[in-house]
């Protein structure tokens, strides 16, 4: 076996079903199996993985964590995985015919991390190439990323006190770098991942701000460096600007633009991130006071 892909999901069968059948149409894709590990889902994520499973050629494995923790799933996914290579991705996401093949072919040389582009489309019908705009340096983004199973349990795998959402893949990212392994950007790895209005509600960017601040003392705690200060937004003048500038009317005058159903989208999309980026400060402000 080549490639385990490893997908955690939760209460997402609709996009789940899409991605699973997205994998049986990869052409010249080495040998791989996919892990769906089902963190707590109350729809019928079962039965779409035992769907996926009677129809593919490939093996679909279904198992179940009930704590809804995101390194956990993945840890458990991990540990049962049988491919030689571990490629984390999402379970919104679409994967092109070529995708396995791609990070097959981006593990030239031993003791890589393959990161691929990640296009963010309102729906399953927008289907561009990637461009400049999609490149990204993070070290390691568990939405599109490939490594050998034996680097991942070398330094342990995820940390599992991450319990909310954001820096858990940050976090394994530095661990790996310090292991000896390398990142590398493949252009051809590129992935689509669905992002439809209607479930990226304010309500739950906010609730995933706020998570990830609380996320980041963790992250901080555990690596009290100047470039985690500044991938956290932790550094001195964010902090200042937290407390002083950021006021409850300020933030409400974005949100409130922010879900205007007559505002221009433009004028919409910056409110809408002028008010995250306030709430992720604020609660990072008070988290590093706990």
């Amino acid at each position: 076996m080549r490639i385990s892909i490893v997908i955690a999901t939760k209460d997402r069968s609709a996009y789940l079903a899409r991605a699973l059948s997205s994998l049986d149409e990869q052409i010249a894709a080495p040998s791989f199996e996919a892990i769906v590990v089902d963190n707590g889902s109350n729809d019928d994520t079962k039965e779409v993985v035992a769907r996926a499973a009677e129809r593919s050629r490939h093996k679909v494995h279904y198992l179940y964590e009930p704590e809804p923790n995101r390194g956990k799933a993945r840890n458990r996914g991990v540990a049962s995985a049988e491919g030689f290579l571990v490629l984390f991705c999402d379970d919104d996401v679409l994967l092109p015919p070529g995708f396995l093949a791609a990070h097959e072919a981006a593990h030239h040389t031993a003791g890589l991390v393959v990161n691929g582009p990640i296009l963010n489309v309102a729906d399953y019908d927008r289907r561009p190439k990637p461009s400049l705009a999609n490149y990204s340096g993070a070290f390691l983004c568990t939405c599109n990323v490939s490594l050998s199973k034996a680097a991942v349990d070398a330094v342990g795998g995820f940390d599992e006190a991450f319990k909310l959402y954001g820096w858990e893949d940050t976090e394994l990212g530095v661990r790996l770098r310090e292991h000896g392994l390398r990142r590398y950007f493949a252009w051809d790895a590129y992935l689509w991942h669905i992002k439809k209005p209607e479930d990226e509600t304010l309500e739950v960017l906010t609730r995933k701000s706020i998570e990830k601040a609380r996320m980041a003392r963790r992250f901080l705690d555990k690596r009290p460096s100047g470039r985690a200060l500044a991938a956290t937004g932790a550094h001195p003048l964010n902090l200042l600007r937290a407390k002083f500038l950021i006021p409850d009317a300020l933030l409400a005058l974005y949100a409130g633009i922010a879900t205007d159903p007559h505002a221009n989208p433009t004028v919409k999309a910056i409110a809408q991130a002028q008010f995250l980026d306030g709430i992720y400060a604020r609660e990072l402000l008070r988290a590093l006071k706990q």
